[in-house]
């Protein structure tokens, strides 16, 4: 099965706001269903059954606290003028507080032969672009700095991801509750 850990985004009112955006932008470009929102904290790709046992009992040692994320700004990945996934960011704190969870799930799976394909960057994918669609800069510059709304952290998943012709169907494994 193909995995992955992440937070999802909860927040009705966040959700609403990032739904208005994806209708607001004018893009050639698939926008990512509501419900499949989420920073994802490591992707783990395919696993067996038994790999997610040893994967969910390393997760579970996992300590951390709730904390609050205010979803900021909107950019895209690698560069508007060549762009293939337009995201959400983070404020600063929020960042560094979903990087410190990140570094604590990939300490915890590395022993197990995991390790992130890139560096952990906290965002949340809102467009998926799979053809060239050209510069987007000034789709994105109008909306550079809106503010989405606060989500607050109280746990993290394990997904599995099943890859269908309508897009991706996310279900739980696991989740790890903040301790505190």
């Amino acid at each position: 099965m193909r995995t992955f850990v992440a937070i999802e985004i909860s927040n009705n009112k966040v959700i609403d706001s990032i739904k208005n955006i994806q209708n607001k932008i004018k893009i050639d470009a698939k926008p990512i269903d509501v419900k499949n929102l989420h920073f994802t904290l490591q992707f783990l790709g395919e696993i067996s059954d038994e790999t997610s046992k040893k994967i969910i009992h390393a997760l579970n040692t996992i300590e951390f606290s709730n904390f609050n994320i205010n979803l900021i700004g909107i950019g895209a990945f690698p560069k508007p003028k060549f762009p293939r996934v337009v995201w959400i960011g983070t404020d600063e704190n929020g960042g560094n507080m979903l990087t410190q969870l990140a570094k604590k799930v990939e300490k915890v799976l590395e022993p197990l032969g995991f390790s992130p394909d890139k560096p952990f960057k906290p965002h949340i994918t809102v467009f998926r672009i799979k053809k060239k669609i050209g510069d987007i800069t000034k789709e994105l510059d109008s909306q550079k700095m809106i503010d989405f709304g606060i989500q607050e952290i109280t746990s993290f998943k394990l997904k599995k991801s099943e890859l269908t012709f309508s897009g991706p169907i996310y279900s739980d494994l696991e989740e790890i509750k903040a301790k505190k």
